[in-house]
């Protein structure tokens, strides 16, 4: 008996020891675990700081972008305002020697006695001033037997074509209408035949 006990204790050594090294292993399994959750908890809280940084750099840059195109937008504004204001200035510098013409024509008339030379010196103003209006992009609407367009014609009145052909077509123009680089700023008032 003393030899199964023997062999029982023997056993019950062996058992110890194996399990003495399987909580060895498990241990440092454990350890092992653990300093690898501590690595990746400290590699977590890394990045995050990273993280937190970059969004705070893209925050920064995103408030100085929209800060600059609100300057910009002011400044866009200021300087459409002062072209609005200014815009007729150079019109408007252009058209006085027209006036001082007409000034002139006016004190010519007082004591003019050949009408002839009066009426030659209000054409040559005339055409000095259709000139100006050309080089500034007005035009005058043509409307001589033209086709009725509501584009560019205001028809005031109309009347019995005196032929077939003009049925439709402008017969008269009342006033005469003008565009500005190829917009109507005034329709032209005409007389349409039916």
């Amino acid at each position: 008996m003393m030899d199964s006990e023997k062999e029982k204790d023997e056993q019950v050594s062996v058992n110890d020891n194996i399990n003495s090294q399987e909580d060895v292993q498990a241990s440092e399994e454990s350890t092992e675990q653990n300093e690898t959750n501590e690595v990746n908890e400290s590699d977590n809280s890394a990045e995050i700081e990273k993280l937190k940084e970059k969004c705070e750099t893209m925050h920064n840059d995103y408030l100085r972008l929209y800060a600059d195109f609100d300057n910009y937008k002011k400044r866009m504004l200021k300087e459409k305002s002062e072209l609005i204001k200014s815009a007729g200035e150079n019109i408007f510098n252009n058209i006085l020697p027209l006036i001082d013409d007409f000034e002139r024509a006016l004190k010519a008339m007082e004591t003019a006695t050949d009408t002839e030379s009066v009426k030659e010196g209000v054409d040559l103003i005339y055409n000095k001033f259709i000139s100006f209006l050309a080089q500034n992009g007005v035009k005058a609407i043509d409307t001589e037997a033209k086709e009725f367009d509501t584009d560019f014609h205001e028809a005031i009145a109309r009347i019995p074509a005196p032929t077939e052909e003009l049925k439709g077509k402008v017969i008269d123009c009342t006033q005469k209408g003008y565009t500005l680089n190829e917009k109507v700023i005034r329709y032209a008032k005409v007389v349409v035949g039916e």
